[in-house]
């Protein structure tokens, strides 16, 4: 590998300056520390770069590094780690609102919560955490008479919700403080918190960071959380329009063989996690089961660095194995004697919200059987730099339980992440590697690439492929 590299090296390498750290996954990788000058020979792609270090050389990730005076590096250091400006920036327009406002599922359940325990909210003091148009202040102040409700929201949006309040005649109730959970003050404890924090894969944005905080700063002992609880559920799917959609079409398209973009097509459309995805029920090759739970009394802040859960799944019936669909579900708790709890599921059996759900696609499909076990692991690791973002990495294998089914397992690694730029926000960039995937006995390898997307967020993975070994698919064969 190294003595390719060398032959393509530049006369005059290129010096640039390391923003963060990175540790190499193996010796093909460098090791670095931020500030380091690296000097660069090969600008293999645009993920990885061929470089140097003090006589060591290896690939880097191309967008921890930055070509320039130290003094901008330092400036770069300096970035807000949470992007506030942007994300809040994006919240204070209405297409965001307006995508939320039009989800009836997840608007309804909260106006179900606060309906069915309008009794034993009476005189109490809610907080309405990131109340964006203050639809569940509305809710709290038109359906129960709570004594106050204040409506806390960071964005630029506040202001409108004044508006709003007014309108509708609630401002002896509705309170609203514009500014960041973290930063506000309010001249009581609370009784209720509630907030609309979900994220893709439950977690994403990190919202539930502020609650927390809130949680542990304003709700007084015995108060009540909502959502009180959340899982999120994980299921091997099979997704054969998708596939045929994106893989197969370039098989014989027009009566010509394209084929030879179906490497390409791969790269594209399966090495990112496909967002807003509605899998049908039919297309679960197994029961769904929650693989992580929070509870939202005892969740601490640094519970959400790393958040492990595991899976053992019995497929239901054969099919093709294309990969896994995620969504989550989160509970409201009843605080009425012999009430019963609402609960918000964004699962394929419930009406379809906003967030749909999230496929992560294999390379490739993998045929399995009735009776045959998919088990492993789900890790979801906060990005330590930029902390809206995070990476889920699955752990899986297969234990056929017939001849017909091949043994067989894989590591995949998934980085999400979102610019947040002004309304694009919904055009997430994602980023996946595979790493060490057994079929047959034959192993093949991937370099996980640390980085990917703009300079905004230098800590990201990307896609970088090295091929090993020759890895046999049905009847498709490649090198990895």
């Amino acid at each position: 590998m190294q003595s390719e590299k060398e032959d393509e090296e530049d006369a005059s390498p290129e010096e640039y300056l390391a923003l963060c750290s990175f540790t190499g996954s193996d010796s093909d990788q460098l090791t670095f520390s931020s500030g380091d000058r690296l000097l660069v020979h090969v600008k293999t792609s645009s993920d990885w770069w061929w470089a140097e270090l003090q006589g060591d050389k290896g690939y880097a990730p191309a967008c921890y590094l930055r070509q320039g005076a130290t003094e901008e590096v330092e400036d770069a250091s300096l970035e807000d780690p949470w992007q506030d400006e942007e994300y809040f920036g994006s919240y204070g327009t209405l297409r965001l609102h307006l995508e939320m406002l039009s989800d009836k599922s997840r608007t309804k359940a909260y106006q179900q919560v606060v309906l069915s325990n309008s009794a034993s909210l009476r005189s109490k003091v809610v907080m309405d955490l990131g109340c964006g148009t203050g639809i569940i202040s509305l809710f709290c102040a038109q359906l129960a008479q709570p004594s106050v409700v204040y409506a806390v929201e960071a964005s630029s949006m506040a202001e409108y919700t004044r508006q709003l309040v007014k309108q509708n005649g609630c401002e002896e109730v509705v309170t609203v403080l514009q500014g960041r959970a973290e930063e506000i003050e309010l001249p009581e404890q609370v009784d209720i918190l509630v907030s609309e924090w979900m994220g893709n894969c439950l977690l994403f944005e990190f919202m539930v960071e502020s609650v927390l905080l809130a949680r542990d700063r304003w709700l007084r002992e015995g108060g009540v959380m909502w959502p009180s609880s959340a899982a999120l559920t994980l299921v091997p799917c099979q997704a054969n329009s998708y596939f045929a959609e994106n893989m197969a079409f370039w098989e014989r398209p027009y009566g010509l063989d394209f084929t030879p973009l179906q490497p390409l097509a791969q790269q594209e459309f399966f090495t990112k996690p496909k967002f807003s995805h509605l899998i049908e029920p039919d297309d679960c090759l197994s029961t769904p089961c929650d693989v992580i739970f929070l509870d939202m009394y005892t969740l601490k802040v640094k519970d959400l660095e790393e958040i492990e859960g595991q899976f053992q799944f019995c497929v239901k019936k054969s099919g093709f194995f294309h990969g896994f669909t995620a969504w989550f579900t989160v509970y409201f708790e009843s605080l009425e004697a012999e009430g019963a709890a609402v609960e918000l599921n964004t699962g394929p059996d419930s009406e379809p919200t906003h967030w749909k759900q999230t496929l992560f696609m294999l390379d490739r499909p993998v045929s399995v059987n009735a009776g045959d076990s998919i088990s492993g692991s789900v890790l979801l690791r906060r990005n330590p730099i930029w902390r809206r973002h995070m990476t889920v990495t699955l752990h899986w294998k297969i234990n056929g339980n017939t001849q017909e089914t091949d043994n067989c397992q894989a590591n995949i690694l998934f980085s999400l992440y979102t610019p947040f730029i002004s309304w694009l926000i919904d055009f997430f960039y994602y980023f996946m590697w595979r790493n060490a995937l057994h079929f047959n006995h034959a192993m093949s390898e991937r370099r996980v690439s640390p980085c990917g997307g703009d300079n905004l967020s230098p800590s990201l993975p990307a896609v970088d492929f090295h091929r090993k070994h020759l890895l046999s698919l049905g009847s498709v064969k490649y090198n990895l």
